[in-house]
């Protein structure tokens, strides 16, 4: 019998790391956030998980040691939200201490109490290209008495259809060696594969599945969406009535040959492939790896950011496997 792999999910969102966990069979000691729309979806599909909804500065190490109740902690993991990127490495400020970065630090102080086997942090890709903050990062878990290294996964990796670059760090106090995932496919899984079969909808409509309701679009908006054909841009809209924006990723429409474009938190200029119409809380979802049974609560643009700021289930299923291995490997 494999032993039950204990963890605590910082900055745990609506749960997409949580489910790729769980569905790897590790047992959650608590979870924490602040945003109560998005703990609205994780209470309704982890009802029987010990979650903290509060500001992570706000835990004092008697209260974290009372939450894990001498469980040992296998993994403590996170993804925290980090805005100082612009100034780090400036004489003086240092990425840690940039008051910004606070909650990076707060991870950090929490592993010190915690004292995990594995820690993994999970963020966006440019904080891997910047040396001197992923430095910072893996000196602060080295002097905690940890072995680190940080890699790039792309989600088209592992027959995810998505376009997602993200930089994990993974961090072991009883291996020599870190592993990660390996690429598991040479074929893209496209969006049209993953979201093909759900009911059509026009603007406004609703359907039978749930979170599957697409926006009421204006008719100015209508008309913007019918000049852009499968996989366009902007400029197939006549100039008198063409948006003016710099962002590549507005009024453009999905390639259905292809894995969809990276999900962010507002994907509400981003046309169907064959449908006028945004994409339904549902069709993000889905090119997230969420299943159809996993329920998304809150107002409609903080259900698109629930999944925009989610770790793909399927992903962290395919973390959970290295953690797993290390944890055999360390015995």
């Amino acid at each position: 019998m494999k032993p039950i792999i204990n963890y605590v999910d910082l900055f745990c969102g609506a749960g997409g790391l949580t489910l790729g966990f769980e569905n790897k069979g590790f047992n959650n000691i608590f979870s924490l956030d602040v945003d109560q729309n998005f703990l609205k979806t994780y209470k309704y599909n982890f009802p029987n998980h010990n979650i903290i909804e509060e500001d992570i500065k706000l835990l004092t190490e008697k209260r974290v040691l009372k939450l894990i109740a001498n469980t040992e902690v296998d993994v403590l993991a996170g993804g925290p939200p980090c805005q100082g990127f612009s100034i780090a490495g400036n004489i003086g400020r240092k990425f840690l201490s940039d008051p910004r970065n606070y909650l990076f630090e707060e991870f950090i102080r929490l592993t010190s109490i915690i004292n995990p086997k594995f820690v993994v942090i999970e963020n966006v890709e440019r904080l891997y290209r910047n040396k001197i903050i992923k430095d910072e990062i893996i000196n602060s878990l080295n002097k905690l008495g940890y072995t680190v290294d940080c890699k790039v996964l792309n989600t088209v990796d592992f027959r995810i259809p998505q376009k997602r670059r993200r930089v994990f760090f993974i961090a072991s106090r009883v291996n020599k060696e870190i592993i990660f995932p390996f690429k598991s496919s040479n074929i893209d899984k496209t969006i049209k594969e993953a979201i093909g079969d759900l009911p059509k909808l026009n603007s406004g409509m609703r359907s039978d599945v749930e979170n599957h309701e697409a926006m009421n679009h204006s008719h100015q908006m209508l008309e913007k969406m019918s000049y852009v054909k499968d996989g366009g841009d902007r400029f197939s809209i006549p100039k008198k009535i063409r948006p003016l924006t710099g962002d590549v990723r507005k009024y453009i429409r999905y390639n259905s040959n292809e894995p969809s474009i990276c999900i962010t938190g507002d994907m509400r200029k981003v046309f169907h492939y064959s449908q006028n119409r945004a994409l339904t809380v549902r069709e993000l979802a889905r090119i997230q790896t969420f299943p159809d049974k996993f329920i998304f609560k809150g107002p409609k643009i903080s259900q698109q950011q629930q999944i925009g700021n989610a770790v793909p289930p399927l992903l962290a299923e395919y973390v959970a496997s290295a953690i797993i291995e290390m944890n055999e490997n360390g015995k």
